[in-house]
């Protein structure tokens, strides 16, 4: 073969090899903080049915305990890129569209209650934790569920691709196999229950309070005693390692100044404290420069 078009074919494979690699999944480009320093702008996902952690407040605004660390970020980011004003977008997404939004750079950031996973970080990045929660499940007060095992043969109501249809899933190990009714948002897992589509809704125990405290009048629910399972959350955003830099600087920032105090006590009820378990999620990524 001519060197000369030896020569030229190795280029261009080497470049198509290249232009793959810089594209394929699980690559980590290091240019968000780059785009977001020129572009003077930080799109946040949120979404609009997790209370209390992420959802559309009564003036139509993004607000919960997520949100507002999401805020602290923003902040954390203008500074950290000497940046003299940054345009934050808010912009909703849900369980199914929250990994998609990220992948594809519609959102920076995902500011949710996305449990961090291994199989989740072959796709993504993640903050360090900003929550530690437990899956549970609500049903009518008037029914015999209670337990984890008087769900078998039930229908449960669970959000598809979520960590929780993943724990459920895994209960046929015990003998215990639901019967899966495939809901879109809490709100609808809850009326699913109240109007008798479904016998159970299963998800994080937290956003089952908010759902129930919150929701409107109806058929009385009772919240179960048992855990399904213990999850971390922490923010999702695509695989930077120098974007998961900067938002942890910003969330072991918050955590140090105790400023992670306002937060909680602007996103829960009055009197709701920490459990010792969420402190040492504090404490511990409480990290010095």
């Amino acid at each position: 073969m001519n060197s000369r078009y030896f020569t030229l074919i190795v280029s261009l494979l080497m470049s198509a090899l290249l232009g793959a690699c810089a594209n394929a999944p699980g690559s980590t480009p290091r240019d968000s903080l780059a785009r977001i320093g020129q572009t003077q702008t930080l799109k946040l996902g949120y979404r609009e049915d997790a209370k209390p952690f992420s959802f559309k407040g009564a003036d139509g605004a993004p607000t919960g305990y997520s949100v507002e660390l999401c805020k602290r970020v923003a902040h954390s980011l203008q500074s950290q890129l000497k940046l003299a004003k940054l345009d934050v977008q808010w912009i909703p997404v849900t369980a199914t569209t929250r990994m998609r939004a990220v992948n594809d750079g519609s959102v920076d950031l995902e500011c949710g209650t996305t449990s961090r996973t291994l199989s989740r970080e072959q796709q993504v990045d993640f903050s360090n934790p900003i929550w530690v929660e437990g899956a549970s499940f609500v049903a009518l007060a008037s029914s015999p569920i209670g337990r984890t095992l008087d769900l078998n043969g039930k229908r449960v109501g669970v959000i598809r691709g979520t960590t929780t249809e993943q724990v459920l899933q895994g209960l046929s190990a015990r003998g215990i196999v639901p019967v899966f009714v495939t809901v879109q948002t809490h709100t609808d897992g809850i009326a699913a229950v109240r109007d008798g589509r479904a016998d159970a809704y299963a998800t994080d125990r937290l956003i089952l309070v908010g759902e129930v405290t919150g929701g409107p009048a109806g058929a009385t629910l009772r919240l179960s005693d048992d855990y399904l399972s213990m999850e971390t959350y922490s923010l999702m955003m695509r695989r930077d390692p120098d974007l998961r830099l900067a938002v942890n600087r910003a969330l072991a920032e918050t955590y140090r100044s105790g400023e992670i105090v306002k937060v909680f006590r602007q996103s829960f009820p009055a009197g709701t404290a920490p459990s010792p378990l969420i402190e040492a999620v504090y404490v511990l990524n409480a990290l010095p420069e």
